[in-house]
């Protein structure tokens, strides 16, 4: 009988285990005094939203997106997360960062201004990609702000393990195997997450204002989902019809590759209707089922670094898949960076036993099953007698959580073994408390006790907290050097941005043609 997986991976010595790398993009609306969303540009002194290595915007000019290096420690990679973070706060004026994933008080679709990027085509190309998503979806939809998770394995770890697995194929081959065997289990155990860190189950209710919902009224300005866990990721956060229809096949990297590309090319009616250009100005990129891959929305994503000029799908298919992107995070409110240590750390524990347990191929039925599993835990991961399909039965929810974190028990000893530290039982510890009782502390549930006992609604609980995490960074500042050497990202950005402006020859509709061809 073969080794499983785990039994091969407890071969390992802790001289053969490298650890993790791992990276965390975390997005945050601008808002001004009053709760409202900011009308003001992307602040000067933070650089060029184009060119900047940790400090972008994600769709809306107000919607702030930073991002961390590659690191190998938890600790590390919050601790430049928490600078950058005090660097935005040194320089927002009077405004003040939101706290959490469903926005703050908005004014419909023309009071969220989309991200401007500049005069050069590369520039002007992600303003008309955010003009398409506008015209598609609205702008509402995408005021929502979360937190991506990026992981990978060092090529020492893929190198001692494709030998215990005594395969034979490309480095690169088998890296694009093994990380999506890793993503087919994410996708079965993915409605766990949402149930642990599910944060948004409140929101303004400027946010639905005309539009028809099943929320429950909480107070004046503020509705929630009795049983949610995220709004954020429910019917009300990022979804589109068009998109229902993809059937984007996760099982293996060319069928991803080739699904998604399939979707990129092929014309969908309403968008046709719409034209690429309205008065002169484009209005999307092209009238396909997708604009570019980015427009996919998936709670996980197979990623690589891309080249200049060069798409997702190209890059994947040229030098395989690199990392590992989880999306399904909401923002921790709690948190003045919006995830915390004990989170980072389950999410490697959790993603390693993803990789390590038996991960068959997913069939249309195991896939629409695993579909009502993550939708029902979003909508009402809270109620006790949800049950969830698994292995062909129906199971309670809290039963099911329970089972999979004893799985990964003896996971988090042999690493924390390894590493001499407990990280990892502290970080499977905090989860288990979560669900202890049968009033469950998990994120959810908090925030709407928080909300309660505090008398606030949606919007004042959030901008309360906003202003507590900006006071508590604001109160460290910067040592001399890492200010020196923020201000010198913000001004060399500022350059390169300038510098492709005046190095573009083509115009822009030839260079979307271009780039539409390639």
């Amino acid at each position: 009988m073969a080794q499983s997986r785990h039994s091969l991976f407890y071969q390992l010595a802790a001289s053969d285990w490298d650890g993790f790398l791992k990276g965390v993009e975390k997005e945050g609306l601008r808002v001004d005094g009053n709760g409202f969303i900011a009308q003001t540009p992307h602040p000067e002194a933070l650089g060029s939203a184009l060119t900047h290595p940790r400090i972008t915007t994600d769709y809306s000019e107000a919607l702030l997106e930073l991002i961390t290096p590659v690191f190998d420690n938890t600790g590390a990679m919050l601790a430049s997360l928490r600078d950058t973070h005090r660097f935005v706060q040194q320089n927002l004026s009077d405004e003040v960062f939101w706290a959490a994933s469903m926005p703050c008080e908005i004014d419909g679709d023309a009071s969220i201004p989309i991200a401007e990027y500049g005069s050069s085509n590369t520039g002007r190309l992600k303003h008309v990609y955010r003009q398409g998503l506008a015209v598609r979806y609205g702008r509402i939809m995408q005021s929502i702000a979360g937190a991506h998770y990026n992981l990978s394995l060092p090529d020492s770890f893929w190198r001692k393990w494709q030998g215990l697995m005594g395969n034979s194929d490309s480095l690169q081959d088998f890296k694009s195997d093994q990380y999506f065997w890793l993503i087919r289990n994410f996708r079965r155990r993915s409605w766990l997450l949402m149930l642990l860190f599910g944060s948004s189950p409140a929101l303004d209710a400027s946010f639905v204002s005309g539009v028809q919902h099943d929320l429950a009224r909480f107070d004046d300005r503020t509705w929630y989902g009795q049983n949610a866990t995220s709004l954020r990721m429910g019917d009300l956060g990022y979804h589109n019809n068009a998109q229902a229809s993809l059937n984007i096949c996760f099982n293996e990297l060319n069928t991803y590759t080739r699904t998604l590309d399939r979707a990129i090319h092929t014309n969908w009616p309403a968008y046709e209707a719409m034209g690429t250009q309205r008065d002169g100005e484009f209005i999307q990129i092209n009238t396909n089922v997708l604009q570019i891959e980015n427009e996919y929305y998936s709670a996980v994503r197979p990623k690589r670094t891309t080249g200049s000029g060069e798409k997702p799908i190209q890059a994947l298919d040229a030098r395989g898949v690199e990392y590992i992107e989880v999306r399904c995070l909401d923002l921790d409110p709690f948190s003045p960076v919006g995830v915390n240590r004990e989170q980072i750390d389950f999410l490697d524990l959790f993603l390693l036993d993803c990789l390590l347990s038996e991960s068959p191929r997913i069939e249309d039925d195991e896939c629409e099953r695993l579909d009502d599993n993550y939708k029902d835990v979003v909508a009402r991961g809270r109620l006790p007698s949800l049950s969830l399909c698994r292995g062909g039965r129906r199971e309670p929810v809290g039963a099911a959580a329970v089972e999979l974190l004893e799985r990964l028990q003896p996971l988090a000893e042999l690493l924390d073994g390894w590493n001499q530290a407990d990280t990892y039982g502290a970080a499977l510890a905090a989860q288990r408390e979560k669900l202890q009782g049968s009033d469950w502390s998990v994120p959810s549930a908090r925030v709407l006790e928080a909300m309660g006992s505090s008398g606030l609604g949606h919007r004042d609980w959030v901008m309360e907290m906003s202003r507590q995490h900006q006071q508590t960074l604001r109160s460290e500042p910067l040592e001399t050097g890492l200010q020196a050497e923020f201000q010198a990202m913000s001004a060399q950005s500022l350059a390169e941005q300038k510098a492709q402006e005046a190095a573009d020859k083509e115009s822009f509709p030839e260079f979307l043609a271009a780039y539409l061809k390639s």
